[in-house]
């Protein structure tokens, strides 16, 4: 086929994909340059589903860009088979299919020449006799292909419909070959089970198949649309005419013709209808559930201790050498008798000293303690402070991912006297209702956390809400000890969580631990994080910039937003080495990179940090070292890891790094607020660096963000 020969859908091009120029952050949209018998063409569109080496029909047109000259603009795509040898190994080499990497491809086009793709697709047992590949490969190769090839027709059907090919390849790895019955049967189910696929993409596909703006299941959609961007929020439910507010702005309809199909979402169990507001079935669940097991906890058996409080904690201060504070040693006394007991305090406040002054005395007892938190980085500060094992939340109640549950649970509960959980204001609603469910009766609970912090990235406001029921013993810590007084970080987060400005240290002061650089162009605060993490800190303060200096930012877009940052830190860093590149991401070995969800079956958490150590080109993958332990990422695991040089204020909870770098810049201005900064301050332990203008930080010290979520536990623990 010639390079511009007509179609009834447009022109079209075919030719194979040479390499990629320019790929956009935040939608599927490409550059790339492609091979075609008339030379090499500029080609642009939505075509992220495809990879170097691979042959490709587009559907489109030609274009005159007025700063880049002639141009493809391709509406679609329709991969063809390669038709020489030389184009299989391309093809198969480009990583269209998982397990066959450039060197795998070689041997299989070497040995079976023009016959390799029919051997793959119709006698995988033939691939044996190629070297290094035995009967368990051939079978996982053979699987790739097919479901290659179900892929490129879920892709043609699918681009019919006007749906890009990222959103196409989401659509295809949730429900593979059933893909185009599922979206036929009804598209609103993407919304609500395909990650980044939502409810205006569903809404779409929905009117390219003819459905009615007024179709009873776009309004349940819509409706559960609503109720999913509240959660997202942190809001357990919304105020009645709220939720119908919001869904009738979304879907354009009357607030009126919602009614119906509300009700008929309650009646099918997928949401829950209160006075005071309607919510998500499993949220609402959830909230019920803790409030019933915290109840039942309270009215469990008392801890039959003979321990004289008072002696107890005389005799742990002379075993330690510390003497104890009053707002310390009333802790430690309620944790003796209080069935559940909330320690919340900023830094400096001594809740770790408490929490060793508890096990301490507990301990002599023969209590058995538990003790966990809800992040690996937050589970191994505890247990580095302590010298006790503690473990995540997942790992305390044995997350069994081929149960998608728990083992501890109601029927199994966890084998402790009592549970100390830290950092408790990154608990979700959801997280608490299966922690809750595996405490015995007889338990005592020991939430401690910092309730001025961020609240949970999930919904609920869990540590908030039991201490305002009222229903929890609760120690407020607000003295600073000594030891923290000569710490500028301590205080600063103080004055800061105060609305006061911070103190800065003096011109020419090398000794303090917190610094302000005054920077106003975001281009100036850039090229000086990289100065300060490149060379300043690592020379000034002999610290390692990649494991011990962590750049925490508020925004994940901009010049100073995460995904610049890490580009531009690991140009500086870590700019070569064996790599794999996989979308816009390019992953070196050497990269600090963090897991950015729960992976059970790798044994990996949310934002948990480690090292790429090992690259495996041609079977995609890679390993990375978490601590000490060693994962191996396949090419589907992949899209879990980011680079991590930079991360979101939100992702470094329960985290604590030698050195932090912040920037504060007004075009943060949406983000700037008060316990924004103030958390991310309390994460730095030995410096703390912002850099910015003292406008920005004025307007993030005085911004007090609205931080009110629609919850009710507080209210079902008054009553449960």
């Amino acid at each position: 086929m010639s390079a511009s020969e007509p179609t009834d859908a447009g022109e079209s091009l075919e030719g194979t994909l040479a390499r990629v120029i320019f790929e956009s952050a935040d939608r599927p949209w490409r550059v790339v340059r492609m091979d075609t018998p008339q030379g090499e063409v500029t080609c642009v569109g939505e075509l992220s589903g495809l990879a170097p080496g691979e042959p490709v029909r587009l559907v489109g047109k030609w274009v005159d860009n007025p700063k880049f000259g002639r141009q493809f603009q391709a509406d679609s795509y329709v991969p063809v088979r390669p038709g020489t040898v030389a184009g299989i190994e391309r093809y198969l080499g480009s990583g269209l299919v998982d397990g066959i990497g450039p060197g795998l491809a070689k041997r299989l086009v070497a040995r079976f020449g023009e016959d390799t793709l029919d051997v793959v697709e119709n006698h995988p047992q033939r691939l044996t006799e190629v070297e290094g590949i035995g009967p368990v490969r051939a079978e996982r190769i053979q699987q790739a292909w097919q479901g290659a090839r179900h892929l490129k027709e879920v892709m043609v059907f699918l681009q019919s419909l006007d749906v890009g090919t990222g959103f196409a390849l989401r659509i295809f790895k949730r429900y593979g070959e059933r893909a185009v019955q599922v979206v036929k049967s009804n598209p609103y189910q993407l919304a609500l089970e395909v990650s980044g696929v939502g409810f205006l993409t569903a809404d779409r596909i929905a009117k390219a198949l003819g459905l009615s703006p007024d179709d009873p299941a776009r309004l349940a959609a819509g409706l559960l649309h609503a109720l999913g961007e509240a959660a997202e929020d942190g809001h357990v439910f919304l105020p009645g005419p709220e939720l119908m507010s919001r869904a009738g702005a979304l879907l354009g309809v009357e607030e009126a013709a919602l009614a119906g199909p509300r009700d008929r979402l309650a009646l099918g169990g997928y949401i829950q209808i209160e006075p005071h507001g309607v919510s998500l079935a499993r949220l609402y669940e959830a909230e019920r559930k803790v409030a019933q097991g915290l109840a039942r906890v309270l009215a469990g058996p008392r801890p039959a201790r003979e321990v004289d409080a008072e002696a107890a904690v005389r005799a742990y201060e002379l075993q330690s050498g510390l003497t104890l504070a009053d707002q310390q040693r009333a802790a430690v006394k309620a944790a003796l008798r209080a069935k559940i007991l909330v320690i919340t305090g900023g830094p400096g406040t001594g809740k770790t000293t408490i929490v060793k002054g508890v096990l301490r005395i507990l301990e002599a007892e023969h209590t058995n303690i538990l003790l966990a938190a809800p992040t690996g980085r937050a589970a191994k500060r505890m247990a580095e402070a302590t010298g006790r094992e503690a473990k995540t939340l997942h790992r305390l109640l044995e997350y069994a991912p081929q149960d998608d549950g728990f083992v501890r649970n109601e029927e199994n509960p966890l084998e402790g006297d009592v549970v100390i959980v830290d950092e408790a204001s990154m608990v979700d609603i959801v997280l608490m209702q299966s922690l809750v469910a595996a405490l015995p009766d007889r338990c005592q609970l020991i939430l401690v956390g910092d309730v001025d912090q961020l609240p949970s990235v999930g919904p609920g406001a869990v540590l908030n809400d039991v201490i305002r029921s009222g229903r929890a013993d609760v120690v407020r810590l607000t003295q600073i000890y000594r030891q923290a007084h000569h710490s500028l970080i301590v205080e600063n987060a103080h004055r800061i969580n105060h609305g006061e400005m911070p103190v800065l240290p003096g011109a020419g002061d090398a000794r303090s631990d917190f610094y302000l650089f005054e920077r106003d162009a975001p281009e100036d605060v850039l090229r000086t994080i990289e100065s300060l993490v490149k060379d300043r800190i690592p020379r000034g303060f002999g610290l390692d910039p990649v494991d011990a200096v962590q750049v925490l930012t508020p925004m994940h877009k901009g010049p100073l937003g995460a995904q610049n940052l890490n580009l531009r830190l690991q140009a500086l860093l870590n700019p070569s080495g064996p790599e794999l590149v996989r979308g816009q991401v390019t992953l070196r070995v050497g990269d600090k990179v963090m897991q950015t969800k729960n992976d059970y079956d790798l044994g990996v958490f949310n934002g948990d940090l480690g090292r790429v150590v090992r690259v495996d080109a041609e079977d995609k993958a890679l390993v990375v070292d978490f601590e000490g332990r060693e994962v191996v990422y396949d090419a589907q695991a992949l899209e879990q890891l980011q680079l991590a040089y930079a991360t979101s204020i939100h992702k470094s909870q329960g985290s604590e790094y030698p050195a932090v770098v912040v920037p504060v810049s007004t075009q943060h201005f949406v983000m700037l607020h008060r316990n924004l900064l103030y958390t991310a301050i309390t994460r730095g332990k030995r410096l703390v660096i912002l850099v910015g203008s003292r406008k920005a930080l004025g307007m993030a010290v005085r911004s007090v963000k609205d931080q009110r979520r629609y919850t009710a536990l507080a209210d079902r623990l008054l009553t449960a």
